[in-house]
């Protein structure tokens, strides 16, 4: 996942007394049988346990990625859901080989590592060289290219948040190889860990040499740094067979209820199905895979079809490539003008925390109403807990929807654990509690029904009574 910090904006102002109650009123008793029928739900841990346990890490290209495909269309299919097809997407194709990283000097000893998506490998007899630890990019440039060429950086910067911290995995390496750098070594994008390595994709610029690039752990990273600052030479082996193949086929998967009076109007809600090749992905992203999918499967299983078409996707792609939302976007065409919003959950599934509304161009009254709307259907999970709606969302498969001026939702989970097992071996089912997992279903089931069902689209005028029927 392209993981921004966890959004902090402010709960909106709710609608006013009469407009809050009718709205909520109209809605109420079918709110209530969703959070009933998700809480009671067997069949989106079902799904979780298959994908996670049986199919495993999903990566672009992966035979692993295909079965998934394979087995959620056919799955849709089998309960009922309308319209599945698969639309085809080209994708990238990253191997990660054999790899492995050393301390040679003071001491012989093994360092934790995983190479991130999209580096270069290494010579056959990999790379051995003196290291140097930088804390940030100031440092690096402070030491220049005399004292970078030949090496492997070491980058030990500080966790300050993702947005902020991830740009050392983004363009680290090119920034090191412009001052003569060999290869990079990463400490990992977290705020904690035991001894366990996070990967996650590169950026190449085009006027640097393509370097090779891993992660380590933080506690390597720190000793690194504590023997450099005792004036002890630290040297370094760096073995990696990663590649890049050419680009191969893949798929977004997508399954519907026709909307009943609106077919052409469109909610679409989804998650993306690639994931990294270390752990099951549970976290990132099945979990917003499978919780969207039954979130739909549940409106249909109770007999339920909105106004309006309720779709989901699941995407491909995201980790490394962003192609399937780019697909997703070419495939429904000039349809794009019908879709009433886009919602995406990829930021784990923790405690429910809520959702977050951006519309990209749309006048400062239209998006009041829409954050009006939104926190009258909020009110309906009430029993569920409190459940903000916040300005900004959004997604990075629902983006290029979003700068069509399709309104963007992001769904937030509290992510108080989540970049502890971010892109690592740990992000396994056992790190998701199946009661909020619930939750999730039941708050979107009950968002995506209501926005495919009301009157007006969400970002539409309100009527005289500023209701949204």
């Amino acid at each position: 996942m392209r993981r921004r910090d966890l959004l902090r904006g402010a709960p909106v102002l709710g609608l006013a007394g009469r407009a809050r109650a009718a709205a909520v009123g109209d809605y109420e008793a079918v709110a209530r049988r969703l959070i009933d029928a998700a809480l009671a739900d067997r069949g989106g841990w079902a799904k979780m346990e298959h994908l996670c346990d049986r199919i495993g890490p999903r990566l672009s290209g992966s035979k692993a990625l295909e079965l998934a495909i394979e087995w959620c269309a056919g799955t849709m299919r089998r309960e009922g859901l309308e319209n599945v097809v698969t639309p085809p997407v080209q994708v990238p194709v990253w191997v990660r080989g054999d790899e492995s990283a050393w301390l040679v000097e003071p001491r012989q000893a093994r360092l934790a590592m995983l190479g991130l998506g999209g580096s270069v490998g290494t010579p056959p007899e990999g790379i051995t060289a003196e290291a140097v630890c930088v804390d940030s990019f100031e440092e690096l440039e402070r030491l220049g290219e005399e004292k970078v060429r030949g090496r492997i950086v070491v980058y030990n910067q500080a966790w300050r948040g993702y947005r902020e911290t991830v740009a050392y995995r983004s363009t680290g390496a090119s920034r090191a190889a412009r001052l003569g750098a060999r290869a990079v070594l990463l400490r990992s994008v977290t705020p904690a860990g035991l001894r366990t390595p996070h990967t996650g994709a590169l950026n190449y610029a085009a006027d640097a040499p393509k370097i090779p690039a891993a992660a380590i752990s933080i506690e390597d990273a720190l000793m690194i740094r504590r023997l450099q600052d005792a004036g002890v030479r630290v040297t370094v082996r760096l073995l990696m067979e990663a590649a890049m193949l050419e680009d191969a086929r893949s798929a977004n998967v997508i399954g519907e209820i026709p909307g009943r009076e609106r077919p052409e109007e469109v909610v679409v809600m989804g998650g993306h199905l690639d994931s990294w090749d270390v752990g099951q992905g549970a976290q990132d992203d099945a979990s917003g895979c499978v919780a969207t999918w039954q979130a739909v499967q549940l409106v249909k299983s109770l007999g339920l079809r909105p106004r309006r078409t309720l779709r989901v996707c699941l995407w491909t792609n995201e980790e490394n490539g962003l192609r399937g939302g780019r697909a997703y976007r070419e495939w429904v065409g000039n349809a794009v003008r019908g879709h009433v919003a886009a919602i995406e959950m990829d930021g784990g599934a923790e405690k429910l925390r809520g959702f977050g509304l951006s519309i990209q161009g749309a006048p400062a009254a239209a998006y009041e109403q829409a954050l009006a709307r939104m926190e009258a259907i909020a009110a309906l999970m009430r029993p569920l807990g409190p459940v903000e709606i916040v300005r900004g969302g959004g997604g990075a498969d629902i983006g290029p929807l979003m700068r069509e001026g399709v309104p963007g939702i992001a769904h937030l989970s509290t992510g108080r654990r989540y970049f502890e097992w971010h892109h690592t071996e740990a992000d396994t089912l056992d790190k998701i509690d199946r009661r909020e997992f619930q939750e999730h279903i039941a708050a979107l089931a009950v968002l995506g029904y209501v926005l495919a069902d009301m009157e007006e689209r969400l970002a539409e005028e309100a009527d005289s009574t500023g209701g949204i029927a």
